[in-house]
């Protein structure tokens, strides 16, 4: 009977044993074609992106926050959101195209090795997750999954990605989407920054100001008073009645969603040594309720740097860029802005006080 006894128990270990190994090798089991992409995209944390030329940059997602901020440049910066969209559309939804040919495999797998954007992705997991997501227990980030993306294939259709813990590189794609994917891993942390300058509801604005370098007699300032605004000129300000509301309305309602056009990467010399050591053209400072303060220098942009150099008098009007502007932000972030979308703000006082309107950065 003790013999038998122990004969049943040994059986229904193996069985145990045998369920717990099909289960184990079930649920971590990597189907080449099914399971290549990132799975549940809502539960990742940060992705993390390096290449072999220094650049890294880190993306990371606040899940309490649910407007347009909820991801972070290197914990610094607010992300680019469309950007941040592309790349984990991409991640969720890239496909196995096919496998390497044996002939071309060692040439791929030897760029992979020097030429390559590593992308490691975080997501909060459970240490107990049964019954289809029903029990879940233990929340923890874990890097779920690390590919090395590599350069686009021949046909410029697909690109070359290896997984970690994958034995080979594959062509992976998009399906839907004709071009290659490896554009979208960009280790480059500037490219993903938002170009946000503010997003300042007007309930929220304490206080407006230009100065005007050339014309002081035409700065301004809309100063909150209650519920409503009052509106100064000149250098000292002096208070002035009459203004124009719906040119101060529409002026306020610019900083809902403030932009610029681009960063500034590559200025010429020239133009650092005598445009940004001249005084601004203007200086905007937005003050919210908070007495949170975001200032903005405005400097002129020459069509042809050259110029500087080359032509007598480089004041003339038409040696200037009549589009756009260079601007520092907060003394940090030199950028490129455009006067279509400031057109409302860099106005002297006159315009506001229902006089002509003209440009002051010019």
């Amino acid at each position: 009977m003790k013999k038998r006894r122990n004969i049943i128990i040994l059986a229904i270990t193996c069985a145990i044993g045998l369920v717990a190994l099909v289960l184990y090798l079930t649920l971590n089991h990597r189907s080449t074609l099914d399971d290549f992409a990132v799975k549940n995209p809502e539960t990742i944390t940060r992705i993390f992106m390096a290449d072999n030329r220094g650049h890294r940059v880190l993306l990371t997602h606040d899940a309490s926050i649910t407007s347009d901020s909820a991801w972070t440049v290197d914990e610094r910066y607010y992300a680019s959101e469309p950007m941040v969209e592309m790349l984990i559309k991409t991640l969720t939804e890239m496909r196995i195209r096919e496998k390497i040919n044996r002939a071309a495999l060692p040439n791929v797998v030897k760029d992979l090795s020097t030429n390559n954007v590593k992308v490691e992705i975080y997501q909060m997991v459970y240490r107990i997750d049964w019954f289809k997501g029903k029990l879940r227990l233990f929340p923890h980030e874990k890097n779920t999954v690390t590919y090395y993306v590599g350069h686009e294939t021949r046909d410029m259709m697909g690109s070359y990605i290896l997984r970690d813990g994958d034995r080979e590189p594959i062509v992976a794609y998009m399906p839907g989407f004709r071009g290659m994917i490896n554009t979208r891993f960009i280790a480059d942390p500037i490219p993903w920054r938002s170009h946000r300058i503010m997003t300042l509801d007007v309930k929220n604005i304490e206080r407006v100001e230009l100065d005007i370098a050339a014309a002081p007699d035409q700065s301004y300032s809309v100063v909150r008073e209650g519920e409503g605004f009052y509106f100064e000129c000149g250098t000292p300000r002096q208070r002035v009645e009459g203004f124009d509301t719906a040119r101060v309305a529409q002026l306020l309602s610019s900083f809902t969603n403030l932009n610029f056009d681009e960063y500034a990467k590559a200025v010429p010399k020239v133009e650092i040594d005598s445009v940004f050591n001249k005084t601004p053209k203007t200086i905007l400072t937005v003050t919210d309720r908070a007495g949170n303060k975001r200032e903005v220098k405005t400097y002129v942009k020459y069509v042809n740097p050259d110029d500087i150099k080359a032509m007598p008098d480089t004041t003339m009007y038409d040696v200037f860029d009549l589009n756009r502007l260079y601007a520092v932000v907060d003394s940090k972030d030199t950028v490129l802005i455009q006067y279509f979308v400031f057109d409302n703000i860099l106005q002297p006082a006159s315009f506001f006080l229902g006089q002509d309107r003209y440009h002051v950065g010019l």
